[in-house]
């Protein structure tokens, strides 16, 4: 009889089962022992176990729990998997009359949907509790740099003045309603599998929302077939979870140009500085391309997930099972590390002013501003007052002055010949309109970065970040409820 002739064939042992079996131990064992354990009592409420067989069973997956440690388990094909090494060891312990009785109603299909949502949750949990303390550290940067003025760029082009605050919370927002999407993915990674057996749950009339409660699920996933096959679970999170990388991708790389040399409106601090091995004048903040570097294999990892889970049937398959868990995980492990390293590296950087202020000088990008001041302060129209402003821009150009040094007869020369009349304003009033200080300062609207129109929109920030804390405590704490309703269940039935 050749190797392939029994189970497992060398070559499938060694490609696929025992990679898989690596993976497993190393991120599914104590879910699996959390599903056994809330199964074992749940069939006792239910009266398939007695009080003996639940309290053999209870003590022989904590002597499994105590005395196994899964990091030393080694593959050896005398046991397809890890379910059933588990198996075999609690029957070992509280013999096959007993322990064999630990699976009615159940398969590992629902198994192994049920644990891949815990571990996914948990990361989930974390990942959230992350990203909303980056958010609030981008907000009291935002805050702090609230009147600190900045060139606002279109297209790589100095575009308008602005403030550092104003620019960092449009990634608030963006960042809010990444942590929205990633919530709504948790409502569907919430709901329970456990119940639905293969694909259409079993004749035991088992209580599945018993088990969802102790596993501290929100609640049921109700059609036993979607629970093994609609994997959406994976595919939404992991759809946030790229976007979002995405999303942290684009401000990543503003930074990389905020900082670059012919630009250099952002100083980063020695801390976050790396020299070059050969040019000693080289300031190289180099943690930007591993930001950016570490988003992009993030939002890989989850490329992987999704692209695995298409055209796939749907039905229970291997597509969806722990090898593909895995490289999900790396994505939350890989995208933590941007959240951590993006919320050190923002809050130390300064802006240079001098700088700033030069290039706001050498771009015009006030004139759009005295353009619109025009149409306020003269009563003329849009188009007369762009027809001078384009004028004036002009002239500065060709002249190598700023715009605020420009003389008044330009002015009134151009003025005249859009509006066939002579100024109202005075040079005092020119002079103003051409500043970046007034040209934030009437930008009062909803959105804007005027003092009074920016404090509003960092109070709206601030209120959504504490009822997103609020749904993400409560998310955790349904997790953490079902902990302690199991332990006190188990500890009750042991007493």
């Amino acid at each position: 009889m050749g190797d392939n002739d029994h189970f497992p064939a060398p070559v499938y042992k060694d490609t696929v089962l025992a990679p898989l079996f690596e993976t497993v131990k190393r991120h599914h064992f104590a879910p699996l022992l959390a599903v056994d354990r809330a199964h074992a009592v749940m069939l006792h409420e239910c009266g398939w176990l007695t009080r003996d067989e639940v309290r053999a069973i209870l003590l022989g997956l904590a002597d499994i729990e105590a005395r196994v440690d899964p990091m030393g388990l080694t593959y050896t094909g005398a046991f397809e998997d890890l379910f059933f090494v588990i198996q075999d060891a609690l029957v070992a312990r509280t013999g096959a009359d007993i322990g064999g009785k630990l699976h009615t109603g159940r398969s590992r299909n629902d198994i192994d949907h049920t644990l891949f949502k815990l571990e996914l949750k948990r990361r989930l949990g974390e990942y959230r509790g992350a990203l909303l303390e980056l958010i609030a550290t981008l907000l009291d940067v935002a805050e702090r740099h609230a009147a600190t003025i900045v060139v606002a760029y279109t297209h790589g082009q100095p575009a308008q003045p602005s403030t550092f605050g104003h620019y960092l919370a449009a990634l608030v927002e963006v960042l809010q309603r990444d942590a929205a999407r990633l919530a709504a993915a948790c409502v569907t990674v919430d709901q329970c599998s456990m119940g639905a057996a293969a694909i259409t749950t079993s004749g035991f009339g088992l209580d599945r929302a018993r088990v969802a409660d102790l596993l501290g699920f929100a609640a049921v996933q109700e059609n036993a077939y979607g629970a093994i096959a609609a994997c959406d679970y994976i595919t939404e999170p992991y759809a946030a979870l790229r976007l979002h990388c995405i999303n942290l991708g684009r401000f990543v790389q503003d930074l990389n140009a905020w900082t670059g040399f012919e630009t250099g409106h952002l100083h980063v601090p020695d801390g976050f500085v790396q020299i070059s091995s050969i040019m000693p004048q080289k300031r190289n903040p180099v943690p930007i391309e591993h930001m950016r570097l570490l988003a992009s294999l993030a939002a890989g990892h989850c490329e992987t997930i999704i692209t695995t889970m298409h055209n796939t049937p749907f039905t229970d398959m291997n597509d969806a099972e722990s090898e593909v868990q895995e490289a999900g995980y790396a994505a939350f492990e890989t995208a933590l590390r941007v959240l951590r390293l993006l919320g050190g590296f923002t809050a130390s950087l300064t802006v240079d002013g001098a700088k700033v202020a030069r290039h706001i000088d050498q771009s015009c990008v006030c004139i759009t501003e005295l353009a619109d001041s025009l149409v306020r302060a003269e009563g003329i129209t849009t188009r007369q007052a762009h027809a001078i402003a384009s004028h004036l821009a002009r002239e500065v150009i060709a002249a190598g002055i700023t715009l605020p040094e420009l003389p008044w007869e330009v002015f009134a020369t151009a003025f005249a010949g859009a509006a066939g009349r002579a100024p109202a304003i005075g040079l005092s009033e020119l002079r103003r309109f051409a500043t970046p200080e007034h040209f934030i300062a009437v930008r009062t609207m909803q959105g804007g970065p005027a003092p009074a129109a920016f404090a509003a929109s960092l109070a709206l920030y601030r209120t959504r970040l504490a009822r997103d804390g609020l749904v993400l405590a409560e998310f955790v704490a349904v997790m953490a409820r079902g902990e302690t309703r199991l332990a006190d269940a188990v500890r009750e039935l042991l007493a």
